[in-house]
């Protein structure tokens, strides 16, 4: 039984049953229903602080029997709010659902990503794949702590994280929401998230509910735009995209959010086997999911698929989806509550799901009779949560190359500083911060650093700055050029504009033409270019880096990112990111790291700029001596691993020793090589460890002939560092 099961020992599923007999028709359709902020809002008003509307509201719970809000206001201009606001907002709704007949507390949802991106001022981490990219599953469950902590002081008990879909199409606008290309990386650092977030139970004051999205197959789309289909067989389905939602599951996570798009052209909302066959009756998932955005209704409108409105919602309904993110409207309660009294959506289906919906509300801790947000004192942007999101920033960053020592900066070296990229908290953070695109650069803190103003603090005096380009236009190259002769090292500042979903969609991975000439431009000079990339995706970058003496890989290190690029630059840090995913040579070289063997066979070639799990460091390390416990072992039993790793360099620093595994002949062809364990130490100068592995019978299965999980005798190949050794399961 997994944690997200219904507790009987504490009551809850007597209590769901109790309430449940008591609800009419209508009273548990309206629990399905979640409606956007704008819905029960006055109107809005720049000029006045959001609110909610007195009579939308009392028609929302007693006209319509709503069971969930989401969304900060005032859609479509959304934007963070003041503690103050939020916790108005929040005890206003719960005070009027108290009044409500049977008195059930409505959910409220929020986008809250990498920290409470839609309260003011809170700890804004690391961006998903920069958190990938510290193969730190600690950071990851403190952020997850930090992260529910601070919406619950907001008065928000429902997040809409993490993002469980595996980042395997780098063109994809989500990309930098995802943990990277591996299965293990993801499930591991996405799991830690969740432990962090809810604990051991999250009806806590200082714990809350997290959603897995989007189930399944979201993040694979052949064109590599948001929200367009996929193809996706059902053994690639369970070898890569399902294991990582199974490990959030298993976590404890009560609610998923369904994926936007289609695989193998059956939209997400209507595809009864992945909602249903698998979620349910494979994965033991006992939550409750929650359609995106409109998705249900563009099952009519987009694609389709249904003949009617109707027809869309009792497609739906029948797949698996419990609740609707409406959210403009009421119109999927008007058709649900039809379709229910005209017996073509089963009494026994609305039950079900509104049994899961009531289930997650009191294991939220929405029915305790003193549930109010958690004080804001000690608990919200908190010194201490400042040090670990900077923490966090400090081992998300990536040194890709440093050739000649060019890294770290002499403090008194006098450095260029331009490119877009180079005075933006927004490019620092991406999208959902602040606001839904997370371009706003006005809504920013003001005390916190930009690359820029981190390096001038550093060293003052020493920092010249001309902005070059921006993302997409030339504003002042020539002045660049010319600033740089009097300079000792030009840090170039490339990388992406803030974008999420389709606003982000581009057409190929190369830089913008602008940003391309800059460069160029200051290559021509001579001078040591340190390259630094920020944004979600890995934009090409090939004929920059090669070059470049030094290159930096940042992506999104949020709010403290600024500081972190800073101190990494001048030395005050010793770098120890490694690559989540794979950094493509060429536009369309989108080859990953498990690359199946005809991928690097007689043309072919695995040939990336940069490998998965590159990163270097101002000191060095090597491992020796891999060894396995036996070199034969019996069908269901494990295998120890262990190796050496030391410091033998002259600083001390941070490594993160990657385990993969290879299986060298198999009934379905196997990947060249797949990241079964990983562990990051600190050793200082000359230090060394043994590091010890399991490789379990579940790390030695595939998916096989029959679509089951399957382990087959033979040789395995353990694989660290420059080292392999062998092992032979036998029958």
């Amino acid at each position: 039984m997994n944690d997200s099961t219904i507790k009987n020992t504490d009551g809850t599923a007597a209590q769901v049953s109790q309430l449940l007999a008591q609800m009419t028709l209508e009273e548990k359709v309206g629990q399905m229903v979640q409606v956007d902020f704008s819905v029960l809002g006055l109107p809005y008003d720049p000029q006045k602080t959001p609110a909610l509307d007195p009579l939308k509201l009392e028609a929302a719970l007693n006209q319509y029997h709503i069971g969930s809000v989401l969304n900060t206001p005032t859609t479509p201009n959304n934007q963070a709010q003041s503690l103050q606001t939020w916790r108005s907002i929040t005890q206003t709704l719960q005070q009027a659902a108290a009044k409500t007949r049977l008195k059930i507390p409505v959910l409220y949802g929020i986008d809250a990503i990498h920290g409470a991106t839609y309260s003011q001022n809170a700890t804004l981490f690391p961006q998903a794949i920069s958190m990938a990219a510290t193969f730190n599953p600690k950071l990851s469950e403190q952020e997850g702590e930090i992260t529910a902590r601070e919406i619950r002081v907001s008065g928000l008990p429902w997040n809409f994280s993490p993002v469980m879909d595996i980042g395997r199409q780098p063109l994809w606008p989500r990309l930098w929401e995802t943990y990277g290309e591996d299965v293990h990386l993801a499930s591991t650092l996405g799991s830690a998230f969740i432990k962090g977030h809810q604990g051991d139970d999250f009806s806590a004051p200082d714990k809350a509910a997290t959603c897995l999205k989007h189930f399944v197959g979201y993040s694979f789309p052949i064109n590599g735009k948001d929200r367009t289909p996929a193809w996706i067989s059902e053994r690639m389905l369970r070898e890569y995209f399902l294991p990582s939602f199974e490990a959030g599951i298993k976590a404890g996570s009560p609610t998923i959010m369904i994926n936007s798009s289609e695989v193998d052209g059956i939209p997400g909302h209507a595809n009864h086997h992945y909602l249903t066959t698998i979620l349910r009756d494979e994965m033991d998932f006992k939550g409750f999911t929650v359609s995106d955005w409109e998705d249900i209704i563009r099952l009519y409108t987009r694609d389709k698929m249904a003949a009617s409105p109707r027809e869309a919602v009792k497609i739906a309904v029948m797949a698996g989806v419990d609740m609707s993110m409406v959210p403009l409207d009421f119109s999927f309660y008007d058709l649900l509550l039809d379709l229910a009294k005209a017996g073509e959506v089963p009494m026994a289906r609305i039950d079900e799901a509104v049994s899961r919906i009531l289930t997650v509300k009191v294991q939220t801790g929405l029915f305790k009779p003193d549930h109010l947000p958690l004080p804001a004192e000690n608990n919200f942007a908190t010194p201490a949560a400042q040090a670990i999101n900077l923490q966090a920033a400090h081992e998300a960053i990536i040194l890709a190359k440093n050739e000649h020592a060019v890294l770290p900066l002499q403090k008194s070296a006098k450095v260029l500083v331009t490119g877009p990229t180079a005075n933006l908290l927004s490019a620092l953070n991406g999208g959902w911060t602040i606001t839904w695109q997370g371009d706003n650069e006005s809504l920013y803190p003001k005390d916190k650093l930009t690359v820029l103003a981190a390096l001038q603090q550093k060293s003052p005096g020493n920092i010249t700055y001309v902005p070059g380009s921006g993302f997409d236009s030339e504003i002042d190259i020539a002045n660049a050029v010319s600033a740089a002769k009097d300079q000792d090292v030009i840090l170039l500042c490339l990388g992406e504009k803030p974008y999420t979903e389709t606003m982000g969609n581009i057409d190929n991975l190369d830089l913008p033409a602008a940003q391309t000439k800059l460069a160029q431009a200051l290559l021509a000079t001579g001078k040591p270019v340190v390259l630094l990339m920020l944004g979600g995706r890995p934009r090409i970058i090939t004929p920059i880096a090669e070059q470049a003496a030094g290159v930096v890989l940042g992506f999104l290190p949020g709010m403290e990112g600024g500081r972190a690029i800073a101190d990494v630059l001048m030395g005050d840090y010793n770098p120890n990111g490694k690559l989540p995913i794979t950094y493509p040579r060429h536009p369309n070289g989108i080859t990953l790291y498990d690359y199946k063997p005809m991928e690097s066979f007689e043309g072919n070639a695995y040939n990336p700029l940069y490998p998965f799990g590159h990163g270097l460091s101002y000191t060095s390390f090597a491992t020796s001596g891999l060894a396995v416990a036996k070199t034969q072992i019996k069908m269901g039993e494990s295998v120890d691993v262990t190796v050496n790793v030391k410091n033998t360099g002259k600083l001390a620093g941070q490594e993160t020793v990657l385990l993969y595994l290879h299986d060298l002949a198999a009934s379905i062809t196997r990947p060249n090589k797949q990241l079964k364990a990983f562990k990051k130490v600190t050793l200082e100068a000359g230090q060394s460890q043994q590091l010890h592995f399991t490789l379990t019978p579940h790390d030695l299965s595939f998916i096989g002939v029959d679509l089951k999980r399957v382990v087959e005798a033979g040789e395995f190949e353990v694989k660290v560092g420059d080292e392999t050794v062998k092992f032979a399961v036998v029958e």
